[in-house]
């Protein structure tokens, strides 16, 4: 995959996109990873970038000409590298959540465009070179750069060679619509707390209804939202409810007053 970012700050991807797994990927050359400071495509002598919107109103814009021009150009730069181009994806507050099922969708495809914006936002005509627009979440960041890193992050990760463990991504939170079941390594007992006796008995089919009913208990605390989207097997549904029934169990103490939230797993 061939990666291009737009950003008036390129140095802030040196090292968290040079590092780690992603660092990885690119000194495979799995990952094509490329930064472009549109800074240099301005075309007047103080290199401006923004201006003030016409018809008046608080702050500046980032302005059409220097991104559609940087763009331009990373466009031709990957035809010549034999990549077509791709998805232009704009980091904006009012685009679409980004989620893991957004990075499954933006991982099959070959070449990526992030517009990192600043300022107060966007030249309305810079969206006619834009395919999809996402926010990583409801708050405000002073530019696009950090949800950029957050979304090469989640998409690089499901690309074939990226991971050492393929199967790590399928079984991560999200990716099965649930949140991930408790895990544990050695030692089996640290100071008094002990990994759970079904883990450690060998027998695998118990192992997973073990974890399928963790998952469900995990997500059920804490993101309820996600059961009511996801389309349960049989078995998950006979889980659920015996999830439900020892969860209301737990709630109410021997008197019949209600203990806190359990909240440690």
């Amino acid at each position: 995959m061939r990666i291009d970012v737009l950003s008036l700050f390129p140095e802030m991807f040196s090292v968290p996109m040079h590092d780690s797994i992603i660092g990885k990927a690119i000194e495979n050359e799995i990952i094509d990873f490329n930064v472009t400071n549109f800074r240099e495509f301005t075309q007047d002598k103080h290199r401006h970038v923004d201006d003030y919107p016409f018809g008046g109103g608080a702050g500046m814009l980032l302005q059409a000409q220097p991104i559609i021009d940087a763009y331009q150009q990373t466009k031709a730069a990957a035809a010549n590298a034999g990549v077509a181009a791709g998805k232009v994806i704009l980091l904006d507050p009012a685009g679409k959540q980004f989620n893991q099922h957004a990075a499954e969708t933006l991982a099959q495809d070959d070449h990526l465009t992030f517009i990192c914006g600043h300022y107060e936002g966007y030249d309305e005509r810079i969206r006619s070179i834009v395919t999809d627009e996402y926010s990583i979440g409801d708050f405000v960041l002073t530019g696009g750069e950090l949800p950029a890193m957050v979304m090469i992050d989640a998409i690089t990760r499901l690309i074939p060679g990226v991971l050492g463990n393929n199967q790590s991504k399928v079984e991560e939170s999200f990716s099965t619509g649930l949140l991930e079941e408790p895990q544990y390594t050695r030692p089996a007992d640290f100071r008094g707390m002990k990994v759970p006796e079904v883990l450690m008995n060998g027998d695998h089919k118990k192992i997973a209804l073990w974890n399928q009913k963790e998952a469900l208990r995990r997500t059920y605390r804490r993101r309820p939202d996600l059961i009511d989207h996801q389309k349960l097997t049989s078995t998950q549904k006979h889980l659920l409810a015996d999830v439900r029934i020892e969860e209301e169990e737990r709630a109410v103490d021997s008197n019949g007053d209600k203990k806190k939230p359990f909240t440690q797993n």
